[in-house]
Order: C-alpha cells, then structure tokens, then sequence
C-alpha cells in the first residue's frame, strides 16, 4: 500500500508536468484528498482549495505589491518545479515529540512585464497546506520593501468564524496593547466587524458546515519579516493578510516588512479537516521551518511554582519567594518563577541568595523582566536590561554565573518588523547563555518552538491572571478554555498559567473573584494546555486543604508529550484530548456547557484495560476512581457543567 501510494503521489506530479502550461497548476496532498489549484487570469494569480472534492477555499488572491515592484499583476508563468518531501524530526515543546512530515511542494515562476519575478511556493501534505513567496533579485536593488500582500482566503457562504479581534495600539493597561488577549465570538457570522476595527490576530478558525474545518496561521517568521494578521472579513468571505498598525511600538519602525533580495515571507498556514482532529493535531507550524542557531546545552523543561499569580505584587519579596521555592521542591518541580519587580522589592544581593537557597533544594530560579520601558508606560523592572545587546549579555552573563535557568519576559509593543527582531534578539543571546525564554504581553509564537532550541512558550491569550482581576473571567473560564485547544494553542505553546486551585483568588483563600469551574477541572488544563514549561497556580495552602490525590497528580503530571489525540468536542462547548508521555496516556476532558455531559469514548491507542479516573461527584467535590476499559476499547464518561475529568492508562 506504502508503494502504491508512492505512485499515485508520482502520477499526479506526471499528470501537472503535461498540464503547467496550460495556467492551471495543481498539486495534492500524497493521500490525494487535498487538492490546490493555482490559476492565473489575465496576469493575477489565483488558487483554491479543495478536500475530499468539497471547497474548502473558493477563489481566493495571491500576490505582492511594494514600491519598486508590483508582483501581483501583469503576470505569467515561466517555470515550475515539483518535488517530494519526506522528513522525520524530533522536537520534544510541541504535541508530538517525533514528526514525520510528508508533502508534495510545487513551486511555480513567475514574471511580470518589468521581467521582476516572483515564486509561489506551495506545501501540501494530508490536512495541511503551506505556502511563501520568494522574490529573487532581478536588478541593482537588493531589498524590497512590501506595501501589501494580497494572499486572501474566500470561503463558501454558510461559514461561520471564531475569531479574536487585533487590538489598536498603545491601549489596555499602561498602553501594553496589542498583546493578544482579547476574547472570542464563537460561529459568528462572517462580515460582522471586529471589535477594533483592524481585523484579527492569528490563528483564526473557520467552520464549514458539514464540509468541515479550515484553521489559518503564519509561521517562520523572524527578524527578517514582521508578524502579519487577518483582515476584516465581507460578507462574501473574503479575507486577506494585513500587516501590523503604524502606531505600533509606539509609533518607531515600519509597519510594513523589507526583505533582503534574495529573500522570502514567512509561511502562510491553512489546516483543513473534515473534523476537528487535524485541526487540533496539527504539526505544520514546525514541519515547514528550520532551526535557527544550535542549542549551547541540553535544556530541560518543567513545572514551575508561581507566587505572583495568586499572591500578587506583594509577595515580591524575599520570604513569599522563599516559601515558593519550598513548594516547588514540596512538589519535585523544576523551577520557581519570581515575578516583576524584584529588583526593587528584593534586589541583586537577595535574589542571589534565593538563587543560592534554591540550588540547595533542587530548585531553578526563573526571573522575570519588563522588555523595555520606551513603547509603553508599564512600571514593574528590572526595566532597560532586555532592549539594547549591550545591556541584555550583560544581564544575561550574570545570570549565567548565578545559574539562573530561564527568563520570563514581558510587555512587547506590537507586530512590527522591528518588534520580531527584538525577540529574535532576546533569544539568540539567551541561548549563548544558556537560558530558556518565555514571553508574555506578547505576540502568537510562530514555528518557535522548531526555530528558537531555548524557546519554551508564549502567553498570547487571555490568561490565568484575568481570573484574578475580573469575575467575569472566572464566569468564562470554561468556555474559553474549551477554545484553545482547537485555535491558539493548536499551533504553537501557550503559556496560560493553569490549575488554580484555591476556591477563591487570593492569598487567604478568602476573599476576591470566585472560581466556577471544579477542582477536577483545574487539574484537567495541566493536560489539555500545551506548553513545555508550566507555571502553574498552586500555593502552599493546597498542600493541606485539598484532598492528597489531587496533590499527588499535580506532583506527577509531566509537560513534554509523545503524542496528541484528539477524541471529542466542540469548540466553546466540551473537549477531549489525549496525550502521551512515555508510555502512560492522559485523557483530559472538560465541560463549557450548563448541563451534565455524557460521553461515550473509544480509546484505540490504550493497551490496558485498567485507567485511573479522576472526576467530580455529584456534589462536585473532586473523587478517583478506577474503572475497566471494555473490549469495543470504550469508556463513559459523565462531565458536570464546568466540570473535568482526567484519566490515567498505558
């Protein structure tokens, strides 16, 4: 079957060599299901998207216009190129630690009357397409600066969005935004505006009716390209790539990317499925890009206690650090993050010593830092040590000799160009001194995880800390956390801050927002959010108020995963997945609904009939059970309203 799938991957390639000429270039998935067809009408280029013979994307825009050249129109083929892709990789930060990307890529010439010339690049492998541009140097000029992509997507007229709307610049709390965390519409009608008017963060999720599922996002990209999103959408469903908003960074850079000659954009994403499952297991942010530079060491990942998060800026000094590094070596965690302000509140002299007492415990410390000062009026430091390379080696040279394991970095100011190379920066000088990075106020992850070895997640959602400062968060929290597995964190980590176990955020458990969902659903989301290093919520008080099995779980629960499986849900409403670490298979389950949900899940990858059920009582109250699994492979499952359920097997 193997060989025969080979051929047929062979005949369509045959097939598309006799044809190119024609203007209609074709190239499909190696299962043949997915199909892209590339046209050119009267010098513009065109592609739509077919699955399974439905249309997924109607016809839909492809292009590029900046000031010496416009590639968009005027154009006609020259040649194309085919060819295979079979390549396996390991990446132990994302859903599936070992990746075997297979895709079939056509790249087609193109060059308009001036003889400048474009290539169009398109990937598509099962469920997933890919695609770029790249711009060769035709003249003396050696950059290109790009005023528009028209790369759109037209889809059919009973589609229906979930989407998150970009937020203007310089807004928000001390003018961090845009940071990504804006909320979103579940299948909202397509032209209805966004709520700032500037169109959508990526990714963005589309439902086709009963064809199916296309989810859109960009990946690759770095300093050499600013982070694009998504258009405002007409009524008809056309939507197209946008580049970031002038007054981003407050106002300093380029909104819009100049790239070297020879040079490329990044890749422009589209998953399809008739199901959610291709949707939430996708690999095609990482199968499509390289790493960046080597790693200087073997970096390792974890569990993190996280003392800001429900004791807030107060506990910014010395002894709540103290007792937080305790109970992250109570619980055999890996690392202890101290938040914003310490340089103030506790200063060098201190933190070195927590960074002496930590090593005693078994503990890595893990700082935070405010990323500039100049693009918003955020006021927690150390401020001015990230920004500039002069002062961020020096910082980081410290850090090195202290054996600090990792930064926490926050407050981005936008999309732009320069932004993405100010990550980029951060990054690669981390990595000379070996320390792993997460971002926060900050932009989608793109590819990171595959390009950057010593990246280790963004926030980029509207995060635990919300569930502190607003009821409204704690009264969503279910049905926004049964978004992300199938939107933000399908392509890329997300540093969320999950397991907020305290009934009430604060630091007495008394008093503040009140959490709505259950305990078993609070340890659920240490399984169903994916992202390498977690900084989860727990306090000290939890060791003694909560029953031992949820402690024990939280002690035991890893971060990196073999595999990803997704079993059952809709989004906004309840989700299912599986992950594997090891050979021990976690299922979590949640309910965003108002009524009891019972489910009935078929588990093929499980190779016991034995699983440990942790799940609600009637009462809600947080209870473990074990339970057979029978011959068909199939368990019951019953999912209180804002209630959880894990289950442990081999």
């Amino acid at each position: 079957m193997k060989h025969l799938k080979t051929i047929l991957s062979v005949l369509v390639f045959t097939s598309f060599c006799t044809t190119s000429f024609a203007q209609e270039l074709t190239v499909t998935s190696p299962d043949r299901n997915l199909v892209v067809k590339i046209n050119v009408e009267q010098g513009k280029l065109f592609y739509n998207v077919t699955l399974g013979g439905n249309e997924m994307l109607e016809r839909s825009l492809l292009g590029l216009r900046g000031k010496q050249m416009d590639l968009s129109s005027g154009l006609k083929l020259t040649d194309t190129k085919l060819r295979q892709i079979d390549q396996s990789y390991t990446e132990p930060k994302i859903k599936i630690s070992t990746v075997r990307y297979q895709a079939n890529e056509l790249t087609c010439k193109f060059e308009n009357t001036k003889k400048n010339k474009i290539e169009v690049v398109f990937r598509v492998s099962n469920n997933d397409i890919a695609f770029r541009y790249q711009i060769p140097q035709t003249g003396e000029s050696a950059n290109f600066q790009i005023e528009e992509e028209l790369s759109g997507y037209k889809f059919p007229k009973q589609t229906t969005t979930f989407l998150t709307p970009q937020a203007t610049p310089m807004i928000g709390w001390m003018k961090t935004k845009p940071s990504y965390e804006e909320e979103y519409n579940p299948d909202q009608a397509m032209g209805i505006p966004s709520k700032y008017g500037i169109g959508y963060t990526f990714p963005a999720l589309f439902h086709l009716g009963d064809k199916g599922w296309v989810l859109l996002s960009e990946t690759g990209v770095n300093s050499l390209y600013c982070a694009s999103k998504l258009s405002e959408g007409s009524k008809d469903g056309n939507y197209k790539i946008a580049f970031p908003e002038v007054g981003e960074n407050n106002g300093m850079g380029s909104a819009n990317p100049t790239i070297p000659l020879p040079g490329n954009t990044p890749w422009r994403t589209i998953t399809v499925g008739t199901t959610l499952k291709p949707i939430t297991e996708t690999t095609i942010p990482f199968d499509v890009v390289e790493p960046q530079y080597e790693a200087s060491k073997h970096y390792t990942f974890g569990r993190s206690t996280w003392s800001w998060l429900l004791w807030q800026d107060a506990s910014i000094q010395y002894d709540d650090q103290k007792t937080f590094i305790d109970l992250a070596a109570s619980m055999g965690y890996e690392f202890a993050l101290i938040d914003g302000g310490w340089e103030k509140n506790i200063g060098y002299t201190k933190i070195e010593e927590l960074i002496r007492y930590a090593t005693t415990k078994g503990v890595g410390i893990c700082l935070w830092y405010n990323s500039n000062g100049l693009w918003n009026d955020a006021p927690q430091d150390p401020k001015s040590r990230m920004n500039t390379a002069a002062a961020r080696k020096k910082e980081m040279a410290w850090m090195q000799r202290m054996g600090v394991k990792g930064i926490k970095v926050d407050f981005f100011g936008g999309d732009k160009q320069e932004t993405m190379k100010l990550y980029e920066d951060i990054l690669s000088d981390a990595n000379v001194f070996g320390l792993t990075v997460i971002f926060h106020g900050c932009t989608l992850p793109r590819g990171w995880e595959r390009m950057y070895p010593n990246y280790a997640g963004s926030e980029a959602v509207l995060a635990s800390e919300n569930l502190i400062f607003a009821q409204r968060a704690n009264d969503m929290e279910a049905f926004n956390a049964s978004l992300h597995p199938f939107i933000r964190n399908a392509v890329g980590a997300m540093e969320f801050g999950p397991v907020l176990l305290n009934k009430r955020h604060n630091k007495k458990n008394d008093g503040g927002t009140t959490r709505k969902t259950t305990e078993t659903f609070q340890i659920a989301t240490a399984v169903l959010f994916q992202s390498p290093i977690q900084n989860f919520g727990i306090t000290p008080n939890n060791l003694n108020d909560l029953p031992s099995h949820l402690i024990d779980f939280m002690k035991n629960v890893p971060t990196t995963w073999d595999n990803t499986i997704f079993i059952d849900g809709y989004p906004g409403k309840y989700c299912v997945i599986a992950r594997r670490h090891g050979e021990k298979w976690y299922i979590a389950a949640i309910n965003a609904e108002g009524a009891e949900k019972n489910l009935t899940l078929t588990l093929p990858f499980l190779s016991s009939t034995n699983l440990t059920v942790y799940d609600d009582a009637a009462d809600r109250s947080p209870q473990l059970k074990q339970i057979k699994v029978n011959k068909a492979k199939q368990v019951k499952l019953k999912l209180l309203p804002n209630g959880g359920a894990v289950m442990i097997g081999k």
